[in-house]
């Protein structure tokens, strides 16, 4: 599987640091952030991955050159007039998974160890248009699921705000970690232009497609898009 890194955000939530760097080269135990995620990746075979860059991109270009791309193949999606956002961002590097197989898109601020490849597993077996990488944690939104893991909505558990696509009994919710497989054939179901999110993407397509959760509920998974997390991300990866 090719895959994607979405590291062209801004960061607001790391300032500091980001006043001068993008959030991709954030240091976790001496690493950036970016190649930790490269390594992820490559460890579960991934050799071709875009990573999408806007803020202070020169930086992300000068890391991965001066380190031989961390032993991959890496190619960049530039959006330096503007910052797309997930979904925008995955639409304009459409043009690098034209071999027809699934996908892997993935958030540059987080990190875990949950056995991607058991997800790889899953979806190339259901066969879903896409499938969420969730756990039951604490969040302040979460995705809705039926007792199938078929999405059907979401749900912003502080202002109690809910677009539901499918009206099923019981829903259950789910956390998402920032890490989908996508089948490439979502492409030609996409309507939104410009940015948007995938969020508004998968509960337009949810009424009409298959979208599963693969449940990793017990894995490591940190979200280092805050100073204090990068402290706590510290103790749990190496």
């Amino acid at each position: 599987m090719k895959a994607m890194i979405l590291a062209a955000g801004l960061g607001t939530r790391l300032k500091p640091f980001t006043d001068h760097h993008p959030k991709a080269l954030a240091l976790v135990n001496n690493k950036t952030i970016l190649q930790r995620n490269i390594a992820y990746l490559k460890s579960f075979g991934v050799t071709d991955i875009i990573v999408n860059v806007h803020h202070f991109a020169d930086q992300i270009l000068t890391h991965l050159e001066a380190n031989k791309n961390f032993g991959v193949n890496v190619s960049i999606s530039d959006e330096s007039h503007e910052v797309l956002e997930t979904g925008g961002g995955l639409k304009k590097a459409a043009w690098f998974f034209n071999d027809g197989n699934p996908f892997i898109l993935m958030n540059v601020d987080i990190l875990t160890n949950m056995d991607l490849g058991a997800m790889m597993r899953q979806h190339l077996e259901k066969k879903p248009l896409a499938t969420l990488a969730v756990s039951r944690r604490e969040s302040s939104r979460c995705f809705l699921f039926n007792t199938q893991d078929e999405l059907c909505g979401w749900r912003n558990k502080l202002t109690g705000e809910e677009k539901i696509s499918r009206r099923e009994e019981p829903l259950c919710p789910g956390s998402f970690s920032g890490i989908h497989i996508i089948d490439p054939a979502i492409f030609s179901m996409i309507n939104q232009e410009g940015k948007f999110s995938m969020v508004d993407v998968y509960l337009d397509l949810a009424k009409t497609q298959r979208i599963l959760a693969f449940d990793h509920t017990g894995s490591q998974l940190m979200d280092v898009g805050k100073p204090e997390s990068i402290i706590e991300a510290e103790k749990l990866f190496i």
